[in-house]
């Protein structure tokens, strides 16, 4: 007698298929700048008033080749229909990311940007706009610790997970063609330049080791690999499942608030057209937010020729708070990383045992306080409701 993945075979081996060309476009690393601390120095030379130029790595692949793998994999022999338009619509979106990457640097990028992450609806954006006039602009903390600290603190963590599942790998890299602190494919990447608040380093580790890593080995030890890279539109939800991390946990300050918030003003002047400059100028001006926090929302914002993607972040924790709010629960966000709307797909897999239970739980859900916090949620609540006053929440 056929096992449940066995007779899924078709299916399987387009994941497969898909999780390896997705894993060569390495979207996330192909729009991260390789000279942001260059470009800060120089603009900072520049008394803040010349735009940056920044430099993208060289695409390590043919994108005609890329386009030919996936639209000649043969999605019409998966019989399921609920996997079948799950990995149609997972290679329409792997193209989608082909070409946003072929238009890097174009006045077509945003499109494609647009296309993967959405736009800023007008309830995002009044949202936004609440917070940064509710929560008071604070000064910039001045104690920070070093990209190797920030390592060490992370090599804790990943001990600490360690300590309860002994084959959960340490997958960290301290590198200096990277700006920001970011998870690709499971490996905790740190920008060998950057300084970390002292009182973020606990939230970031929670929310890219606690979230963005452990998804990624849950869905590791998934039969459907694409749980490791993300089935279609996950990355909003993933976000906010961070976002949630760093909440639950005591580390959602009221800077953390006003920069998600910020972000997300930043991307909707880009799409009305505003510049570099001028998005970095209000961002300071209209909204007091600390100059080098508004360099690097308006870089982030500006790369590739216009990048949505941040606005995610205050999208996806909002949905969380609704889906929350309605009763949902947490428990299938850990399987792998996926979507919202994937949650049902997810829960029928688990029952007819395709999908396992997840591997590790994050270790936020246990911090003291958390339950609390969570349970506040359940009970209803808005994004202007994580703000719980000047001191860190």
């Amino acid at each position: 007698m056929s096992t449940p993945t066995e007779q899924l075979g078709p299916a399987l081996d387009v994941d497969a298929r898909l999780t390896e060309i997705e894993r060569s476009l390495d979207l996330l690393l192909n729009l991260t700048p390789v000279n942001a601390a260059e470009a800060w120095t120089d603009f900072e030379r520049s008394d803040f008033g010349a735009a940056p130029t920044l430099r993208l790595r060289p695409l390590e692949f043919d994108l005609d080749l890329v386009r030919r793998d996936l639209y000649n994999l043969p999605i019409e022999d998966v019989s399921d229909p609920a996997l079948h338009t799950l990995l149609r619509a997972k290679r329409d979106e792997i193209a989608r990311m082909a070409t946003a990457l072929e238009d890097r640097d174009t006045s077509r990028f945003v499109y494609g940007s647009l296309q993967l992450y959405g736009g800023v609806a007008p309830t995002l954006a009044r949202a936004a706009e609440e917070l940064l006039r509710t929560i008071p602009p604070l000064a910039p903390s001045t104690q920070s610790v070093t990209a190797g600290a920030f390592a060490e603190a992370a090599q804790a963590e990943f001990e600490r997970y360690r300590a309860v599942h002994p084959e959960f790998p340490t997958a960290m890299d301290v590198r200096d063609d990277v700006g920001e602190l970011m998870v690709s494919f499971g490996r905790l990447l740190i920008p060998e330049s950057a300084a970390f608040r002292s009182d973020r380093v606990e939230p970031l580790l929670h929310h890219e080791i606690g979230t963005h890593v452990v998804t990624y080995q849950n869905g590791a030890r998934q039969p459907f690999k694409l749980l490791t890279i993300g089935l279609p539109g996950y990355d909003e939800t993933q976000e906010g499942l961070a976002v949630l991390a760093e909440y639950l946990t005591g580390g959602l300050d009221p800077r953390r608030l006003r920069v998600l918030a910020g972000r997300v003003v930043a991307v909707e002047k880009m799409l009305d057209g505003a510049d570099f400059l001028d998005i970095f100028e209000s961002l300071r001006a209209d909204h007091q937010i600390p100059t080098r926090t508004a360099w690097s929302i308006a870089i982030r914002v500006v790369v590739g020729g216009g990048n949505v993607k941040d606005a995610i972040y205050l999208r996806g924790i909002s949905r969380i708070l609704e889906m929350l709010a309605e009763g949902g629960s947490l428990e299938p966000l850990f399987v792998g990383k996926l979507a919202l709307d994937h949650i049902p797909l997810v829960q029928e897999l688990l029952e007819r045992g395709v999908l396992h239970p997840p591997w590790v739980r994050p270790r936020w859900l246990e911090v003291p306080g958390a339950e609390e916090r969570l349970d506040k949620l359940r009970a209803g609540a808005t994004v202007m409701d994580l703000y719980e006053g000047e001191e860190a929440a």
